[in-house]
Order: structure tokens, then sequence, then C-alpha cells
């Protein structure tokens, strides 16, 4: 448990706790996202790439000046007991609402492909009861489950073989046919496709070289990278731009294309699959949303998982105005972009703190 030996995650870890935690829903539609810039968006990918690897830095400059204490953790030494506490509470309720938003919308996918006018009670309840199963091993736990999902969704890419067959190379130019708004729209909408690297900053304590931190972590990353630009990538070869624009599951649709003589719905298949990359980040949130109530409450127990979980299924299920709930989960995603910078602002601060808050070096 990881409760009992901090330095718990090798290097193989790190990569794929940092590549399976990205992927999630987004990616599938994140062609629509992008969809302002036309076919000018493929290369999209990439920058968020070098803007994401470079926000790694400061994340992992800070963990080395505190290399025991999780973010939590460090908020308090910086900020003071209460002050930090309360933005612990922030970053709870964040990771709450995140959960829920991720659960929420590849549930309603199912819904879309699978489970047409049914309800999403049921795999609502077995997704969190997967997710906490996960957890409940620690962190080390979702690690492994990541490398797992990993190779087990690997094979995906392989849909991607009758979008480039039927697709048309000649979208991909020119390359820079978009406006400064369109790609301000692009970017505003798309850079969430890469959320989940910033949890590096809870789980750094437990990585056991934590000198290369930074190396491993970067290979996770563009492994992520490499696999949303090819979605992208094909997607704008295969869809038009008015496809783009107006479907707003793209890549789901790249998987219908498929043909195979002993199956006829890839795309169910490819949702199927694609459950794997979902709970990997599930996990990832609900072990950091478990992490922060002990904070909050200085006493780690297993039953924090349970509450969280809890908070989940009402934020999903509640019977409250859908038009609210949709606008909540788009608009959360905004204040990821505050946490990729807040290591910055943290930074800053523990240069002009006393020496006395660092961690052990």
């Amino acid at each position: 448990m990881d409760d009992n030996k901090l330095k718990v995650l090798n290097r193989y870890h790190v990569v794929f706790l940092i590549q399976n935690v990205i992927i999630g829903t987004t990616v599938l539609s994140l062609p629509h996202r992008l969809s302002s810039m036309g076919y000018s968006q493929w290369w999209m990918p990439l920058l968020f790439g070098v803007v994401a690897n470079l926000l790694l830095i400061p994340m992992i400059w800070l963990g080395l000046k505190y290399r025991n204490d999780t973010l939590f953790v460090i908020h308090e030494k910086l900020f003071g007991k209460w002050a930090g506490k309360t933005i612990n509470a922030i970053l709870l309720i964040y990771f709450i609402v995140v959960l829920s938003a991720v659960s929420s919308s590849f549930l309603q996918l199912i819904q879309v492909v699978a489970l047409v006018d049914r309800e999403i009670t049921a795999p609502l309840i077995i997704l969190l009861l997967m997710t906490i199963y996960i957890v409940h091993g620690g962190i080390k736990s979702i690690a492994r489950f990541c490398i797992m999902s990993f190779f087990m969704t690997l094979g995906l890419l392989y849909f991607l073989n009758w979008g480039i067959a039927d697709g048309d190379i000649r979208h991909t130019m020119p390359i820079f046919n978009f406006t400064a708004k369109q790609f301000f729209t692009a970017s505003k909408k798309g850079l969430m496709a890469i959320g989940g690297f910033e949890l590096i900053s809870f789980y750094f304590p437990y990585i056991i070289n934590q000198k290369k931190a930074l190396k491993h972590a970067s290979f996770g990353l563009w492994l992520s990278i490499l696999f949303i630009f090819f979605f992208t990538f094909v997607s704008v070869m295969f869809f038009s731009e008015w496809q783009l624009k107006n479907v707003l599951y793209p890549v789901l649709n790249l998987f219908k294309e498929g043909q195979l003589s002993y199956l006829e719905r890839l795309d169910v298949l490819g949702i199927t699959m694609w459950v794997f990359l979902i709970l990997s980040t599930t996990a990832a949130y609900l072990w950091a949303a478990k992490k922060g109530i002990d904070s909050i409450r200085s006493s780690p127990k297993k039953t924090h998982l349970y509450f969280v979980a809890v908070f989940v299924f009402i934020l999903v299920k509640f019977p409250y105005m859908e038009a609210f709930q949709r606008i909540l989960f788009e608009r959360v995603f905004y204040l990821m972009y505050a946490l990729f910078l807040w290591p910055i602002l943290l930074c800053l601060i523990h240069m002009i703190k006393p020496k006395k808050n660092e961690g052990l070096e």
C-alpha cells in the first residue's frame, strides 16, 4: 500500500501514469473542438505537447524542493494551515467535478452507441465500483492498471486504417489557413484534451527516481500526444470541414468505417476498449480527490474513497437541469488551465519564503 511505503513508482509507472491519464473522452471529440481552424487543426496536438512539456518543468522543480510532500501539503507549508486547507478544499471540489464530467461524458457516449434510450444508473455504479477497486490498492495499483490499459488499447490505432485509405491527404494543406481568432478559439477548447499530466504534482512524492522524473514524464506525455495526433490527423484526412464542425465525436465515426468480416459494429468494440482509458483517468482523479479529503481532515482513511464516489454519483444523477449540468462540466475544465499555471506561482512564492519551508532534499 502506498501509505506504508512512500517511494513505489518506478520509471515505467511514471511514463504510463502520464500517458494514460491524459487520454479520456475529450480525445474522441478533439477534432470537433478544434474545428474553428478547419483542416489546419491537425498539427495542434503537437503544439499542445510542447506547451504541456514546458509546464511540466515548474511542476517537477517544485516537487524536487518538497520531495516527500504532495501539492496538498505544499499548500499548507507555503500559505499556512488554514489558507492551505482552503485551497485544498477548492481543489477537492474541482477533482470531484472533473471526475463526474468524465464519467458522465463516457456514459452518455455509451448510451448513444450501445445502450440507446436506456438508463445509465447501473453502468455508472459499475464504473464507480471498478474505479474504487483500482484506487483501493494505492497509486502503484493505478500505475499498473495504466500499463495494462496501454497494451490493451494500443490496437485501436489499427482502426485508423480505413480512415487513411479513404481519406484525402490534400486536406492537410495549406497549414496556416486560419485567423488569430480561430486559433484562440481552438486553443481554448482543445487544450483541455491534454489535461491529466498536472496530477504528477500529487504523486511526485511516490516516485523512486525523482531526479529523472521530468525525462520519464516527458516520454509519457509524448506517447499521449502522438496517440492524439494520429487520431486528429486521420480525422482531418477523412472528414470534410462541415463534418468536423458538426459531428460531435469524429473519432467514433472513424471506428464505424472499419470493415471486418467477423465484426459488424467496430464502433461498439472501440468504445468498449476505450473504457480502459476512461478508468485510468477516473482512477487517478479519484485517488487525488481522496488525498484531498485526507489532507483537509488530516486523517487518511480508505472510506474517503466512498465519500467521493457518492458525491460523483449525486452530481451525475441528481435531478437538476440538464443545461446546468452541461455548463458545469464544460466550465470546470477551464479551471484546469489555472492548475496548469499554478505551480509557476508556487515556485515564485517558494523562492521568497524562508528555507525552513522546504521538504527534505
